[in-house]
């Protein structure tokens, strides 16, 4: 007879193995970003720059105030990075938007951990099969050199991630009898869906399994005789925590704009800039209009964040499907025969991603290119980590498995686990030996623009301390940023009423515009942007021309 299963969560959720954990994912941290800190790597995306200057306009404007953080991209980071990049310093070297990705990462390794050893505890304490398989998931996850890049810079990807997992933790802990841990996965449901749209997704699936679980209380599959009962305020209040976010987000977008979708079909929405590139001659990107080849490119872009190799990036594949069968079966099969124990199958919420790519790609104008497929390029390869989660944790099944099985010989057990880590550690020394996809997409597709703004800050060094700029911000912005010139000294497209819908002729950018030399000392244009076309036939002084391969060029007039 299987031993009975004691639903109770762990005596103490942070005991020395999480603290341990926490501190050499910490030191992991904290050295890679010095590494790549000195390097001059952390603000190698365009992205990154743009985010750190978003925050940094709340405050620092002619106009500021929380409308500055626009739309398209969702808040949350913003607002996380605003206490540190107060300080010039941080913001002009990148580290205050570095710090609250850090912190996610850490944070994401932890749950990483405490997701593994709390699914495959079977008891109200964790055994030894247990903390080795959650070691194993923490290790895969923590480990991994794009993750370990991208969480030194200012991008989005290790703060949504750690959401993501902790939202997985809730759900696991409240399906195991935790009624407290709801309310907390409704939280975390809510910060997901104001760090990134994946998070809209995540929650509707999320709502969907616990209003499954309400409705069927007492008939979930491999819970006990007593069921798992819902309590309605409970459900109420987790039900209003996953749709306020979402909810405030189309309200902002409604009032501000007009158009409560209007980071979804607005002029700067991907659907805006695919309908541009097609309108410009480009053909469409792949996978446009065909789910099953849009999810094809982003299982290959998630192969890539993995392994070098074809046959490594396969075998991942392989052994996550591996994982997944066996956490689908383990509400069905005998403890003995070494699965899960019952309650394991909410781990499949971490295939998520899959089908929210497949339609991003397919239907919401969002490109990924992986340099082995056609167009043969780096695009978007980044977004492929969001099935790190799912490979470290069902790695970690795997490893439960072979170490629980009483098939196998204890010789054999080792041997499998052994396997298992060696090939992780030959797939992650391989990239190491050549470059993270994540930063070589960086490095190929910014440099001429980090080229670009690095010599035009030389420039905007030398002009007068207190003059006025007049300067496009959807491009170069950078240029600013290292130059150190406060944003509060420039007249840009963030400097107009946004509710004044379609077109606000009062609003201070506009009237930049029409008379530059009433408003700005000098305009900073680059060929073909809004500034650029409103100087032209104005005969300015022309002071400086920055010219770089494959950039706009640059050109530093003088309007009063």
């Amino acid at each position: 007879m299987p031993k009975q299963i004691n639903h109770a969560p762990p005596a103490s959720n942070w005991d020395s193995e999480v603290r341990l954990l926490a501190w050499l994912a910490t030191c992991v941290s904290v050295f890679s970003f010095l590494f790549y800190f000195q390097r001059g790597d952390v603000l190698l995306y365009g992205d990154a720059v743009a985010h750190i200057n978003i925050s940094r306009r709340v405050f620092d404007s002619k106009t500021p105030g929380l409308l500055q953080l626009g739309t398209v991209w969702l808040p949350l980071p913003h607002l996380l990075m605003i206490p540190f990049i107060a300080s010039k310093e941080m913001w002009q070297r990148g580290v205050g938007g570095s710090i609250p990705s850090m912190v996610a990462y850490v944070l994401g390794v932890i749950g990483i951990f405490r997701l593994v050893r709390g699914v495959s505890s079977r008891g109200a304490e964790p055994d030894g099969r247990a903390r080795v398989a959650a070691w194993t998931a923490a290790i895969v996850y923590g480990a991994n050199p794009n993750l370990i890049y991208m969480q030194t810079t200012a991008m989005g990807e290790a703060l949504y991630l750690a959401l993501f997992v902790w939202v997985v933790v809730y759900c696991s802990e409240f399906v195991r009898g935790d009624a407290k841990a709801l309310t907390k996965c409704g939280l975390s449901l809510g910060a997901a869906c104001l760090t990134r749209y994946d998070g809209w997704f995540l929650a509707a699936v999320v709502v969907f399994v616990v209003v499954l679980l309400h409705l069927f209380s007492g008939e979930v599959p491999g819970k006990n005789s007593s069921g798992l009962r819902v309590p309605r305020a409970s459900l109420a209040k987790f039900l209003l925590l996953a749709a306020a976010a979402p909810g405030l987000w189309l309200a902002y977008n409604g009032i501000v704009y007009r158009n409560p979708l209007e980071f979804a079909n607005g002029p700067y929405s991907a659907k805006a800039i695919e309908r541009r590139t097609q309108n410009a001659g480009n053909t469409g990107h792949p996978g446009s209009g065909n789910i099953l080849l849009a999810g094809m490119y982003f299982l290959k872009s998630a192969e890539a964040n993995m392994a070098e190799s074809e046959w490594m990036q396969r075998t991942w594949v392989l052994l996550a499907v591996a994982g997944a069968v066996a956490v689908s079966l383990s509400s069905h099969k005998s403890n003995r025969l070494g699965f899960l124990p019952a309650g394991s199958w909410i781990l499949l919420l971490l295939l998520i991603p899959v089908p929210f790519y497949g339609l991003s790609v397919a239907y919401g104008g969002v490109p990924i290119f992986v340099p082995r497929w056609w167009p043969f390029s780096h695009y978007n390869v980044r977004y492929g980590l969001q099935m790190l989660p799912a490979f470290a944790v069902f790695l970690g099944v795997l490893v439960y498995m072979a170490v629980q099985s009483e098939k196998w010989k204890p010789r054999f057990r080792l041997a499998g686990v052994l396997a298992l880590f060696s090939f992780v550690i030959a797939s992650y020394a391989l990239i190491w030996r050549s470059t993270p996809i994540s930063l070589n997409e960086a490095r190929i597709n910014m440099r001429t623009r980090n080229q670009l703004e690095a010599q035009l800050a030389i420039w905007l060094q030398k002009l007068p301390p207190e003059a006025t700029l007049l300067m496009y911000f959807g491009d170069h912005v950078g240029a600013l940023q290292q130059a150190g010139i406060p944003l509060k000294r420039t007249i840009n497209e963030g400097n107009h009423r946004t509710w004044r819908q379609p077109v606000d002729p009062n609003g201070l950018w506009e009237r930049a515009l029409a008379e530059p030399s009433h408003y700005a000392d000098y305009v900073v244009a680059f060929e073909g942007d809004s500034v650029w076309q409103a100087v032209q036939n104005r005969h300015f002084p022309e002071l400086v021309e920055v010219h770089v391969t494959g950039q706009a060029r640059g050109i530093i007039y003088r309007a009063r």
